[in-house]
């Protein structure tokens, strides 16, 4: 009786491990992403899922053109600000919102929602707190794995497969 609690206790024990080794955001097939940068004495921070386009059409097919747009996979894209900043010349609180993208073949609109949940299936437009529109351009050369960067002259420039944009903070 002793020896199959022993044998019960370690098969439980080892279950646990592999679950959490499963559940590591590491091991994940979009990583967990950090881009963080201080701009006029204020610390934006991005953090976001980096999916790799693995040989898929992104722009308009994976991610439609009209829809709201995570930003980047698995939990939602967080932007932090450390202080009051200007986006597009646009005023955004200090604070930390929920990043999504609304792209389309000439324009992305880029948006900052005071909610912060998984993916964009309860993304409520009435939650914006602010949107701004920029050019969707051609990246230089491809880029499999999402990116962000941000300069610190505040350029945030979001690149995926053949497609980037950027806006500026200040």
């Amino acid at each position: 009786m002793n020896r199959n609690r022993v044998f019960l206790f370690l098969f439980s024990l080892l279950l646990t491990v592999a679950a959490q080794a499963q559940n590591d955001p590491a091991q994940r097939p979009s990583p967990p992403a950090t881009a963080t940068q201080t701009v006029n004495g204020k610390t934006i921070t991005i953090q976001y899922g980096q999916p790799s386009v693995k040989g898929r059409e992104v722009w308009g097919k994976l991610v439609p053109y009209g829809a709201v747009w995570r930003a980047g996979a698995n939990e939602t894209t967080a932007f932090t600000t450390s202080g009051d900043v200007t986006v597009e010349g646009k005023s955004l609180p200090a604070g930390k919102y929920a990043f999504f993208v609304i792209p389309t073949e000439k324009d992305w609109t880029v948006v900052f929602n005071k909610t912060v949940k998984w993916g964009a299936f309860s993304y409520k437009q009435d939650e914006d707190v602010l949107r701004v529109t920029v050019p969707a351009k051609t990246a230089k050369a491809p880029v499999e794995q999402l990116t962000y960067t941000i300069s610190p002259k505040g350029n945030v420039t979001l690149s995926w497969a053949d497609k980037q944009a950027t806006f500026r903070v200040k």
